[in-house]
C-alpha cells in the first residue's frame, strides 16, 4: 500500500473512533463521575481513558461493544490511578510553605451551576450516592456497571477481567450491602 493509501486508512480510523467516542462520551463521563465522586477528577479520568482508547484503537474490533471496551479502559485507568495515589505521598507546593499557606485565589463564580454539577450534587446528597460510593471497590464497580450502565454480566466480566461467577457474586453481595445500608431510608420514605 502506498503512502496515500495509508494516510486515508489512518483518517478513516480516526473518524471511526471520533464517531464512537462522541456517541459514548456522556455515558463514560457519567461512569467516571460515579467512580470518582468528583467532577474535576471525572473530567481528568474521562480524558485519560479516551486518550488511551485512541492510542489502542487498532486493538478494538469493529462491530463489538465499544461502550464495554471503554468501560474496561476507564475502570482500569481508575484502578491504576487509585493504586498510584496510595503509593504517592501527599505533596505541598513551595509557595504554600514560603507564604505560610496564604494564597490569593480569585474564584470565578456563577449564579447557576452547570447541568452536570446540579445532577451530581442532587444524587450525591441523597443517601443512595454515598451508600454506593461507600461500597468496597470490587462491589461498587460491579453494581455500577450492571445497574447504572446496564452491561451484561459477561460484559462486566470482560471489563473487570474476572470470571462470570465472580461478577454474579460481587453484584449480589454489593446489592445486599446497599439494601442493608439503605433500609432505614426506605422505611422513612415508605418504600418498604
Amino acid at each position: 500500500m502506498g503512502i496515500l493509501g495509508r494516510g486515508q486508512s489512518d483518517k478513516h480510523t480516526r473518524q471511526q473512533f471520533e464517531r464512537l467516542a462522541k456517541e459514548q462520551q456522556q455515558v463514560i463521563f457519567n461512569a467516571a463521575l460515579r467512580l470518582t465522586g468528583n467532577y474535576a477528577e471525572a473530567e481528568d479520568l474521562t480524558q485519560d481513558a479516551f486518550v488511551k482508547a485512541y492510542t489502542a484503537f487498532d486493538q478494538f474490533q469493529l462491530g463489538t461493544n465499544f461502550r464495554a471496551w471503554m468501560f474496561k479502559i476507564l475502570t482500569t485507568t481508575h484502578i491504576n490511578r487509585y493504586r498510584q495515589s496510595r503509593r504517592t505521598p501527599p505533596t505541598v507546593g513551595w509557595e504554600d510553605i514560603t507564604k505560610g499557606g496564604q494564597r490569593d485565589f480569585q474564584w470565578q463564580q456563577s449564579d447557576q451551576p452547570d447541568p452536570e454539577s446540579a445532577v451530581v450534587d442532587r444524587y450525591l446528597d441523597e443517601p443512595i450516592g454515598p451508600a454506593l460510593q461507600s461500597l468496597p471497590d470490587e462491589f461498587h464497580l460491579a453494581v455500577m456497571l450492571c445497574d447504572m450502565f446496564e452491561l451484561s454480566y459477561r460484559e462486566i466480566a470482560n471489563v473487570l477481567q474476572v470470571p462470570l461467577g465472580t461478577v454474579r457474586s460481587r453484584i449480589s453481595r454489593g446489592r445486599q450491602i446497599l439494601r442493608e445500608r439503605l433500609r432505614e431510608y426506605a422505611r422513612q420514605h415508605g418504600y418498604i
